[in-house]
């Protein structure tokens, strides 16, 4: 049987302390600090959604709705409407996971008709100087505005298609294309799910908000 001096008694229970105070700052930290993240967060996504939709009279944020790719794979949809309430657009993350580097993340709009607003690198681990040409090349990016999946071919000029690459980088803009043509080909087949869900999502809160004011009048 092992046994421990006063001593080491101790040094146990002072780790043990310090232990219980880190854990417990750590926590402290991460409470603090969640919210203004999370805040940061929402606002960084606000600036890129007014960035790739139409121009529109509603939240995106407040309309979000979910659709479902498969039975294990969803997408958070971002509709626009004008000022009559009609949907004339949606923004979604689409995910490219071939980059150079790992995942890259494009929040790319288009009009209800599958036409491309803007696209927006919102997450990449791209070479400096090189592959990150896909968040600074401002020309680059707006080489993707008013295309559709009729109006272009979706490859770089290296493999015969209509989008530049890089000097030095073919591998990131390659991902990004192949990225954003995915997603135009499943809206394209997606297209009246998109508007289905957006319904099915606006009764609901619809009917929470009469529910709501029925609770507070009865109140």
């Amino acid at each position: 049987m092992i046994t421990f001096d006063k001593t080491q008694r101790k040094m146990a229970l002072a780790l043990f302390v310090v232990g219980l105070l880190a854990a417990s700052m750590l926590a402290l930290v991460d409470q603090v600090t969640q919210e203004p993240i999370a805040a940061a967060q929402r606002e960084a996504l606000h600036k890129g959604l007014v960035q790739v939709l139409p121009e529109h009279q509603n939240d995106p944020l407040q309309d979000v709705f979910i659709y479902k790719l498969s039975d294990t794979e969803q997408l958070q949809v971002f509709p626009a409407r004008d000022k009559r309430g009609r949907v004339i657009g949606y923004a979604w993350e689409q995910v490219a996971p071939d980059g150079y580097s790992g995942t890259i993340r494009i929040l790319m709009g288009i009009r209800v008709a599958g036409e491309i607003v803007a696209i927006r690198i919102t997450e990449h681990k791209e070479t400096p100087g090189l592959g990150d040409g896909i968040t600074k090349d401002t020309v680059w990016l707006n080489s993707f505005v008013r295309k559709s999946l009729n109006t272009s071919t979706w490859k770089v000029k290296k493999d015969g298609g209509d989008f530049d690459q890089f000097t030095g980088a073919t591998i990131t803009p390659r991902a990004v294309v192949k990225a954003v043509y995915n997603g135009l080909s499943m809206y394209k087949k997606s297209r009246k799910g998109f508007y289905k869900a957006y319904k099915t999502n606006q009764k609901k809160k619809e009917d929470k908000q009469l529910a709501n004011q029925k609770d507070g009048g009865s109140s």
